[in-house]
């Protein structure tokens, strides 16, 4: 049975909002879920603004009790993440006692994540599939940087004979790092061959229940599908992506 909670969740399902899914999936913890309509813009309205200033998802709230001002409000996906071992993961489940060597491993493969490959693979998905036209330069910087944090990861999974990024368990490395890694294709990179440890970590993490179906909320998770297609088709797909975030940067230039 599920710990009950007073988590909202606001999000959608790119790689940062299926971080907090899959760790609340992975925690056994009730939460509702506020699917946000990013094409409508919903994540830039006033009442969002309220809850993550910064008007991108996920972000969540939380109550100690009923009262307004013991609201929590949370935003940035590692945070949420740090959030939620912090006050629902005393067994640790996803995570390792505070002070330990693994707890500042996680920490830093945590932050790993999100100063370089959420980053880089951001980038270079944007121009890949959503710059109104091909700028090389811009491809090869951020494709070819994916590239190098893969084989960083593939060697540091190559290390562990647990299959894990840090010790003997799945942590908030491995759900911070999995979204991302799950969207290879869509970020330029045409095969993973060259990183075997990743695509065995990959599997074995999408074997797990909680990745399952965190995966899987608020809707059904495409990017796997998406690396089976050939980069024509990929493109095909993304395109229309072209309009929303030119009107996306137009609003945020105002």
């Amino acid at each position: 049975m599920a710990t009950q909670t007073n988590i909202t969740l606001y999000t959608e399902g790119t790689p940062n909002g299926l971080k907090a899914t899959i760790a609340l999936e992975e925690l056994g913890l009730s939460y509702k879920v506020r699917a946000m309509k990013l094409f409508e813009h919903e994540h830039k309205e006033p009442w969002y603004l309220e809850i993550n200033p910064n008007g991108r998802i996920p972000a969540l709230t939380d109550k100690e009790g009923e009262e307004e001002d013991e609201e929590v409000r949370i935003f940035e996906s590692g945070a949420l993440l740090l959030y939620l071992v912090s006050r629902y993961d005393k067994e640790h489940k996803i995570s390792y006692p505070e002070g330990t060597k693994e707890h500042w491993e996680t920490v830093s493969w945590l932050m790993w994540q999100m100063g370089g490959l959420g980053p880089m693979q951001g980038q270079a998905n944007h121009f890949f599939t959503a710059a109104p036209q091909r700028y090389e330069y811009s491809l090869h910087r951020y494709t070819n940087e994916s590239r190098r944090l893969y084989r960083v990861l593939d060697t540091q999974l190559s290390k562990n004979p647990h299959g894990y990024i840090v010790g003997d368990r799945v942590t908030v490395a491995d759900i911070a790092v999995w979204p991302w890694a799950q969207a290879w294709k869509s970020c330029g990179l045409k095969t993973m061959d060259e990183f075997p440890n990743v695509q065995k970590w990959m599997a074995k993490l999408l074997a797990r229940p909680g990745f399952e179906r965190g995966r899987n909320i608020p809707g059904p998770h495409f990017h796997i599908k998406l690396n089976e297609l050939a980069e024509e088709e990929v493109d095909k797909l993304m395109r229309p992506r072209t309009g929303w975030v030119l009107e996306g940067m137009k609003k945020d230039a105002e």
